[in-house]
């Protein structure tokens, strides 16, 4: 029988005295990189006595000596695992797929199953599982200015989610194939386990790496078990954990990592609590440099790479594409579906149409990442709409990232930021986005947000008063919200952002909707109505209307501050007054009316312009249907084309539409003076330019006749932008009035009444 254990020759001490001496360390800097915590093990190495054959194997390892040279007696070679005891080891190809073979159900009950937030029961990672791409510039380790980032508009840089779309992306397998060493970083929720875990049941299957054993090692679980235990040693851990699949002999593990054949899955670096993560990262460290010609890779978050592990290449999960999120779509409503396939398609297929309509935009901007997407499939599953008040979505996001997400994960953090409650990790967030969006500032500098956090935690109980004190603390709060909610980012070096502008708006709204509440007046209302021009805004008012117990107040004060937009020009007031009054001959929706012949008389296209009129009713579609009449025929007529046959079509449409008998025989008689669209070209031309002005100018004089549509009004440049602030702005209004928001009937019916009157 093999000995369990082995002990050093006279000559070989000697030897192993040499190379320890040549390192520079004590006993205990040895016992330190074996692995354990006390020096009692090398004491006995160098004295001859014999020790554990992992231990002695793993100190002759570090000292570069061989332990065949070293030991007493030692034998030809260790026995393999159950089934051939005893038996040489001759083929590594053959111990690689018994091993393989021994551990598939091990590797399908760790990797096999995942368990989804908000789903009672597991689901197989081949259900729902789709290839992830990562970058291989990491942004926030690249070096620009905060002016090259604040000359990026909101879209570019966020609202979609596309911040790192425009960069170098590979599939995340390909990378471990490139590297041998590799780190995977990411943003909670961007799917880094169970990229981990797909690759282990892929090698385990032999679709990938598949000459190697693969091994899943959860870091935090190490930790602790390696703490109670008293020593951190991969190994160890790794045999522990290969017993439960019936392989007993350590010297397997040695075997397959001194030949290449292991490939080590490390999940959760950033997991594992601070006073154990050195230990942990020296580790990996000595375990991935001796044993170089396997393949490694580790999991961490984008925030937590204070420990460099040597000869490692980092590479960061991407944001999903669009293919990527139609491809987790089908996947995710045909596993969730439960009646048939084809339901779970085509239930996919509704979600992605709404999901890419325009006034689901920040949803859309939140699922880019395998988390949010799959809570934004939920509720679409659940309710076959996405949710009336987006603002409460966003809550459940948010109470997600700040807690829940690390309690399902069993994960315990470091004290210092863990001690703040959920309300007041929401007012300290709320204050920095209130701060920084007022200021219009989307990225900022990590010294300013510092600044913002200090501000802050000394008003605080028991806060320190010590000005560098208050500073450390403030570096330390803004590392533990980035690592541990991904709601703040290092963009690029030293240069913050919210993660998803959409967090930054929310907690802009939260905060004044806080503050009005608190102080039971309309101020903090107020400054937000002085911003209701500026289309950056839009969002928080959408927000702050939907999160406030009565939004009275906010309506009104909107009302008031858009009918001043117009107020103090004479001009523009008389234009009202006439699309009033032309209202006044179009009953039971007159807005609908005011706000068609608004848009009519300010564009020379009115499909741009149309959706106002639209909200309210209708009923203006016959308007429109004259007024892109004249557009189309004065089109041709510009490009002196004699389309005639496109002016009969027009003419034919309106023609259908209209109930008015004179005006359908003004028209008709206008439709029979147009020549015969078959005739030459040259005829066409001759009758085009002789007959065009005449014909065109009867058309017009028709229609104003009749419908009294046409007028010029002859605005400067100056007053053609104050009507777009007025318009938009009453769009924004309306928008305002037509979501969730408690608005009282009386207060809704007075302001739709009266809007767009001088």
């Amino acid at each position: 029988m093999v000995k369990r254990s082995l002990r050093a020759s006279v000559s070989g001490i000697q030897e192993a005295k040499y190379a320890f001496a040549r390192k520079g360390w004590t006993q205990e800097n040895l016992a330190g990189e074996v692995g354990l915590k006390t020096r009692q093990s090398i004491w006995r190495f160098f004295s001859g006595q014999p020790i554990e054959r992992q231990i002695f194997l793993e100190i002759c390892s570090i000292l570069d000596l061989d332990w065949r040279e070293i030991a007493v007696d030692p034998p030809a070679e260790f026995p393999e695992t159950r089934g051939v005891t005893n038996t040489p080891i001759v083929d590594i190809d053959t111990l690689v797929q018994q091993v393989r073979s021994q551990r598939q159900d091990k590797i399908q009950d760790q990797c096999g199953i995942l368990q989804l937030l908000n789903i009672s029961y597991p689901v197989r990672i081949d259900d729902i599982y789709i290839n992830v791409n990562v970058l291989e510039e990491i942004p926030s380790q690249q070096w620009l200015e905060l002016a090259d980032l604040q000359r990026l508009t909101s879209k570019e840089f966020n609202r979609f989610g596309l911040w790192d779309v425009s960069q170098t992306q590979i599939v995340g397998i390909r990378a471990v194939e490139t590297y041998s060493k590799l780190r995977v970083l990411g943003k909670p929720g961007s799917g880094k386990t169970t990229f981990l875990q797909n690759l282990a049941i892929q090698c385990s299957r032999g679709n990938f790496a598949a000459n190697r054993v693969p091994i899943f090692v959860t870091l935090r679980d190490f930790a602790n078990e390696s703490k109670a235990a008293g020593e951190f040693s991969l190994l160890n851990y790794i045999h522990q954990e290969f017993l439960t699949s019936g392989i007993s002999n350590s010297s397997v593990i040695e075997t397959l990592l001194r030949e290449g054949r292991v490939l080590l899955l490390l999940d959760g670096l950033d997991e594992v609590l601070h006073q154990e993560c050195k230990a942990v990262v020296g580790e990996i460290r000595r375990v991935s440099e001796k044993y170089q010609n396997n393949l490694f890779v580790v999991t961490c978050r984008t925030a937590a790479t204070a420990f460099n592990l040597r000869r490692f290449t980092d590479v960061e999960i991407s944001l999903f594409a669009q293919d990527q999120i139609v491809a987790f779509a089908q996947k995710w409503f045909t596993a969730f579906t439960k009646t048939t396939v084809q339901d779970g398609q085509k239930q996919a297929v509704q979600f992605i149409e709404k999901l890419n309509l325009p006034e689901n935009i920040s949803l859309r901007a939140l699922a880019v990442t395998p988390l949010f997407l799959h809570l934004v499939c939920w509720v679409f599953h659940h309710q076959g709409k996405f949710p009336a008040k987006p603002s409460e979505f966003y809550k459940q996001c948010l109470d997600l990232l700040l807690s829940k997400w690390d309690e399902t994960k069993g994960v315990e953090r470091d004290q210092l930021y863990q001690n703040f409650s959920l309300p007041q990790k929401l007012k300290l967030l709320s204050q920095i986005a209130t701060t920084t969006f007022e200021q219009g500032d989307y990225f900022f500098e990590q010294q300013a947000v510092e600044q913002h956090i200090n501000d802050y935690i000394r008003d605080l109980p028991n806060a320190s008063t010590e000005p560098e004190e208050l500073q450390l603390e403030s570096q330390a709060i803004l590392k533990a919200i980035e690592l541990q909610h991904g709601l703040v980012a290092e963009r690029v070096w030293g240069i913050f952002s919210f993660s998803y502008l959409i967090f930054q708006e929310y907690f802009t709204a939260r905060k004044i909707v806080a503050s009005h509440n608190l102080r039971a007046s309309d101020q903090s209302l107020e400054r937000l109505v002085s911003h209701i021009t500026e289309p950056r805004w839009r969002e928080i008012f959408l927000l702050t209307v939907a999160m406030l117990r009565s939004a009275d107040s906010l309506v009104q004060l909107m009302k008031q501050r858009i009918d001043a937009i117009v107020a103090q020009d004479p001009h523009l007031q008389n234009f009202l007054t006439w699309a009033s009054q032309k209202s006044l001959t179009a009953p039971p929706q007159p807005a609908a009316t005011r706000a068609f012949f608004l848009a009519l008389n300010r564009t020379p296209h009115i499909a741009p312009h149309f959706v106002l009129a639209c909200t309210f009713d209708q009923s203006v579609f016959l308007d429109t249907v004259l007024d892109l009449l004249v557009l189309e025929c004065t089109v041709d007529a510009k490009y002196d084309l004699p389309h005639v046959h496109t002016c009969a079509d027009a003419l034919s449409t309106a023609l259908a539409i209209i109930l008015d008998p004179e005006l359908h025989q003004a028209l008709q008689q206008l439709q029979t003076q147009l020549p015969n669209p078959k005739q030459s070209k040259e005829k066409l031309q001759a009758w085009w330019q002789t007959n065009y002005l005449t014909w065109i100018e009867q058309l017009k004089a028709a229609i104003f006749k009749y419908r009294n549509t046409q007028h010029d009004w002859h605005f400067s440049p100056e007053q053609e932008e104050i009507l777009q602030r007025y318009y938009d702005a009453n769009q924004l209004l309306l928008d305002c009035l037509n979501s969730t928001c408690e608005v009282t009937a009386v207060v809704r019916q007075e302001i739709k009444a009266t809007l767009l009157l001088p």
